[in-house]
């Protein structure tokens, strides 16, 4: 098989176009390939010299995909780093665009076949392109590709940059939105990336906050998603789905609402309603994949860290007993779980058989914990003021002390 070199840009887009014809004629016999072979690079020719950037892009991505499944990985790179080049000749943003939509189609037509190899050449292409939305274009194809190509590991990394491509991209809520569903989709399926999918789908529904009723009812199955993630998480204890107009729609959803009405109960209830929810809604937790004594332990932990929030700092063996419907031998087991999950800080009392508790973590940060928070927060310039005014009135006493004694001494 013949190898692409490089010679010149306008030498590499000729062999470009005459080593892809050539495979693509390669059956018909010398007799009628050669024309067909030379027809397409004098066409080639014409539109280098007039300019015509995208008709070129589109003539060399004729037989893309014969190439793909003819050649080797090194040349189909390097036959794609020529067509990708072209974009930089482009002569406003609007042809860059057009001609980066059409180069990631091509690149993604097939996306089951060299995932990889087609991801490389997307990121190579983003990196030639100035323009902000072509870029997010194409960064858009690429989460595409990943998931029907399932070959999320290879974009998973560029998702630590997302929030620097945002405010490169500068785009919309709604192309947000889509952005936010697309990495979700991603990492829906990565088992060690189960935090990351919660966190983005979370921010897909943040994105229809002050939506109507018709735009919110498009996120519905996301809402019941996060929710049922939220509950599956053995180590994810507070969200803020409950502030969120895309899963508030769902409490007096028909179809939906019992879902709801579970993450109700595991934000701000305790262990007993969720039992009472189980007992009549066992084949729905099933439906979700839910498992039954999973919910139960997250629960125990969820209601020790209600009792520390709502009860005095002094919490009795007996009450966490009862709350989470332990035996008495499993008591301190189960505070050693909280501390170890990091939402309580306490001590033990062995003697009077009392949990005392200095802080809890909040399940959810709504208005109440805001209110809190800036009573703290003035409570504690209130002190900090104090504290200045008390050094001032030291300081000027001092200076005052200092001032007679310098006048005795002359």
């Amino acid at each position: 098989m013949a190898t692409v070199v490089q010679t010149s840009e306008e030498d590499a887009a000729l062999t470009v176009v005459r080593f892809a014809s050539e495979l693509a004629w390669a059956d018909a016999g010398p007799e009628t390939a050669e024309p067909q072979v030379n027809r397409l690079c004098v066409e080639a020719q014409e539109c280098m010299v007039m300019g015509r950037w995208l008709d070129l892009a589109s003539l060399m991505l004729t037989s893309a995909d014969l190439i793909f499944s003819k050649v080797s990985e090194k040349d189909l790179e390097c036959v794609f780093t020529i067509i990708c080049n072209l974009v930089t000749k482009a002569g406003s943003p609007d042809e860059s665009l057009e001609m980066a939509k059409l180069i990631s189609a091509k690149i993604c037509q097939q996306p089951n076949d060299k995932p990889a190899l087609r991801l490389k050449i997307l990121f190579n292409l983003y990196n030639l392109l100035e323009n902000p939305y072509s870029r997010f274009h194409v960064y858009m194809k690429a989460l595409d590709l990943a998931f029907k190509g399932k070959a999320p590991e290879h974009i998973i990394p560029t998702l630590k940059k997302i929030e620097s491509f945002l405010r490169e991209w500068n785009i919309g809520i709604v192309e947000q939105r889509e952005l936010f569903l697309a990495i979700s989709n991603v990492l829906k399926e990565s088992k060690s990336s189960a935090n990351d999918y919660f966190k983005f789908l979370t921010k897909y529904l943040a994105t229809f906050s002050g939506e109507d009723a018709s735009t919110l009812s498009e996120a519905k199955e996301e809402a019941v998603h996060a929710i049922v993630e939220f509950v599956k998480a053995p180590n994810m204890f507070k969200c803020d789905l409950l502030d969120m107009p895309a899963v508030g729609q769902l409490e007096k959803d028909a179809k939906y609402s019992l879902v709801y009405q579970l993450l109700k109960i595991f934000l701000t209830q305790r262990l007993d309603a969720y039992m009472e929810f189980q007992a009549a809604n066992s084949s729905l937790l099933k439906s979700y994949g839910l498992v039954h004594e999973d919910c139960i332990a997250k629960m125990r932990l969820l209601s020790l860290v209600d009792l520390g929030s709502n009860e005095s700092a002094r919490i009795p063996y007996a009450l966490i007993k009862d709350t989470l419907q332990i035996n008495d031998d499993e008591v301190e087991l189960w505070v050693v779980k909280a501390i170890t999950s990091k939402l309580i800080d306490c001590k033990m009392d062995q003697m009077n058989e009392v949990v005392i508790v200095s802080r809890c973590t909040d399940r959810v940060f709504g208005q109440h914990q805001w209110e809190t928070l800036r009573t703290k927060l003035t409570t504690w310039r209130g002190n900090i003021a104090n504290v200045i005014g008390t050094i001032r009135a030291n300081k000027i006493v001092e200076d005052g002390s200092q001032a007679m004694q310098g006048l005795a001494i002359r």
